[in-house]
């Protein structure tokens, strides 16, 4: 087989298991982790994206160290890649998720603002692949009216809006808008991807 072949047939092999996963400000920033590691174990490519908040919670080598790709956080790109936004959600990206998205997220999101890479990359994408929201925030933000229009809307347009578990929050408080375990978003992504199983 010649190395054109083998490119192809990798190739193949390869489609449809590109994920960006974008992670938004959240205590709950340490899943997207677990998330992008068993991912990576999976075969799946995944590329990281940050909002400035997610990086007050977390560090981009944790990222880096497990996609072997930098983490994202400039809209404007520069080399090798001016246009990341472009890009990511037209040619790359064969799902989107973010995880976790915060309040402050979902009303971006839905608001249709993109002066930031991950508001941008979801415009270029225009649902042209999916898009998955992964709530995460304290009982009383989560039931707030924005946040609910903001959830009602984004699936109105065909955003994936994940489930919330209930439980004890980082707050201390105990309620709804637990961040959901990665093993369960990554059944969300297998299944947004159409496939039964990672």
């Amino acid at each position: 087989m010649s190395n054109t072949e083998t490119k192809k047939t990798t190739d193949k092999a390869d489609s449809g298991r590109r994920v960006l996963l974008h992670i938004s400000g959240s205590i709950s920033c340490y899943k997207a982790a677990e998330l992008a590691s068993l991912l990576v174990r999976h075969a799946y490519e995944v590329q990281v994206t940050a909002s400035q908040g997610a990086l007050r919670f977390i560090q981009p080598a944790t990222f880096e160290g497990l996609t072997h790709r930098p983490l994202l956080t400039d809209m404007f790109g520069g080399k090798p890649d001016a246009i990341p936004h472009i890009t990511l959600a037209q040619n790359w990206a064969d799902v989107i998720i973010a995880y976790p998205a915060s309040a402050d997220c979902i009303n971006r999101l839905a608001a249709g603002l993109c002066d930031d890479l991950f508001g941008a990359v979801c415009l270029a994408n225009n649902y042209a692949k999916p898009l998955l929201v992964a709530p995460a925030m304290n009982s009383s933000m989560f039931a707030h009216p924005s946040v609910q229009e903001s959830i009602r809307k984004l699936a109105s347009w065909g955003t994936v809006i994940l489930p919330t578990d209930e439980g004890r929050l980082a707050c201390g408080t105990v309620g709804k808008g637990k961040l959901i375990p990665p093993e369960r978003a990554a059944g969300f992504i297998a299944q947004a991807l159409g496939r039964n199983e990672l």
